[in-house]
């Protein structure tokens, strides 16, 4: 039996990572820019955010297409479910997340270019929404820190103190 993710899940396992990396990344980097560059740093945030919401909606849609490889040995029935719940917790985050600084653009009146392209105004702006919307984003994002390192945690603890094949599932290569 298989016991691996397809190729085609693993790379966008990864591409989704390099994407959330890179959207946290000028976000976080956004004051070590010059003023004139600040506008190209909130865009790139924008398409790397709106890119993790693109990946994370078709690995929803091949998770249902390809069955999840067995983890060898077989986790015991509580972390299994433990592991798919953190899976879904992050699904959902990085669909939320993306929506709702969409969201607060929108609202906001501001532009949105993604990936070169102006995206019609098409929610009507009500600025009395923003700072909501925005301290939400914000809250969400650093749940999303707290995640993603349980993630990566169990995913270490599982290859070197467990010394099954949790990771080795989502590698890339033979």
């Amino acid at each position: 039996m298989k016991n691996r993710y397809s190729l085609l899940q693993i790379s966008l396992h990864w591409l989704t990572l390099l994407m959330i990396i890179l959207a946290y990344g000028v976000m976080l980097g956004r004051d070590y820019f010059p003023d004139e560059y600040r506008l190209l740093v909130r865009q790139l945030h924008y398409n790397f955010g709106l890119t993790v919401w693109a990946l994370v909606l078709i690995r929803i849609i091949l998770r249902h297409r390809f069955r999840t490889p067995p983890i060898v040995p077989p986790l015991p029935r509580w972390q299994s479910h433990v592991a798919t719940l953190t899976h879904w917790a992050l699904y959902l985050l990085f669909l939320a997340l993306p929506t709702l600084g969409f969201l607060t653009v929108m609202f906001a009146g501001r532009a949105i270019f993604l990936f070169g392209w102006e995206v019609p105004q098409f929610i009507t702006p009500r600025p009395e929404l923003r700072p909501v919307l925005r301290d939400t984003h914000e809250l969400v994002a650093t749940v999303g820190y707290y995640l993603v390192g349980l993630h990566a945690v169990a995913a270490l603890f599982h290859h070197y103190f467990i010394k099954d094949d949790t990771l080795k599932r989502m590698m890339p290569g033979k």
